[in-house]
């Protein structure tokens, strides 16, 4: 009798804890998340507190470049990343062979045009050099800001667009495709570039009174939390996106970066 008492106990305690461990695995689900350090990351920063009491952990790690991010998601060595709007991953799930996809749009971020040489355009001597982003999607966004600043003129502004499509340059420009997050850094050996506004803030630029010239609040280009393609419904990941598209989210986002960044939801 004792012997079967004691058994039962031990059978007792090991579905005990297992439903403990099962229990705690679920209070401290831990979801990883690439981003860009502005804003994407102190965004996420901002969330964590509002996750954390809903059980979710949330680990943020900081990339310098658009391809990294996209590739750790890809083979599962992240949850998902927040850095990009869905022409990038689009493009980057053509170019690689990846299966990206949109959990929530969160905000935009209005490019534009910085020079430490000149104040206004019109200053733009014939022959001046004009950095972009190199990448695929982003340089048909920027021709099509060149295009509506008077810079340059387009064959037409449907479809993707490759310097090619430039059909009347008045000013002779000399563009310099080069990485996203050297812009800035390239600003004083270029007449002019046009930055991403992550990479712009990074470099303590204000977009709202430094940008010469910067695209309106109803660009298409929304950052999106993403993951890889089955992944979408995960639970954490639902919570995680709902913490974005909240309120409170929404209120730190405008008195933080004051029109430079722009709640999508």
């Amino acid at each position: 009798m004792k012997k079967w008492f004691l058994g039962l106990l031990a059978v007792v305690m090991v579905f005990a804890g297992t439903a403990c461990g099962k229990a705690d695995e679920e209070a401290g689900k831990v979801i990883k998340v690439g981003a860009s350090a502005v804003p994407h990351a102190e965004i996420l920063e901002f969330v964590k507190p509002k996750l954390e009491k809903e059980g979710v952990q949330l680990e943020v790690k900081v990339f310098q470049d658009y391809v990294l991010p996209n590739k750790t998601v890809e083979e599962g060595q992240l949850d998902a990343n927040y850095f990009q709007h869905i022409p990038w991953m689009e493009a980057s799930n053509k170019e690689q062979g990846w299966h990206l996809v949109k959990v929530t749009g969160v905000h935009l971020e209005p490019m534009g045009a910085y020079s430490s040489k000149i104040k206004n355009v019109s200053e733009l001597k014939n022959g001046a050099v004009v950095a972009l982003p190199n990448g695929t999607s982003e340089i048909t966004r920027v021709l099509l800001l060149l295009d509506k600043n008077g810079l340059i003129k387009l064959d037409n502004r449907d479809g993707n667009k490759t310097l090619q499509n430039i059909k009347e340059n008045p000013k002779n420009l000399q563009f310099k495709l080069l990485e996203a997050a050297t812009l800035p850094r390239v600003l004083g050996e270029v007449d002019l570039a046009v930055i991403n506004t992550n990479y712009a803030l990074q470099a303590k630029l204000n977009p709202m009174s430094d940008a010469l010239f910067i695209e309106d609040k109803d660009s298409p280009y929304v950052n999106v939390l993403a993951t890889k393609q089955g992944k979408e419904n995960d639970p954490a990941l639902k919570k995680l996106a709902e913490a974005l598209n909240s309120d409170e989210t929404k209120k730190f986002i405008e008195e933080k970066y004051k029109g430079a960044v722009v709640p999508a939801f």
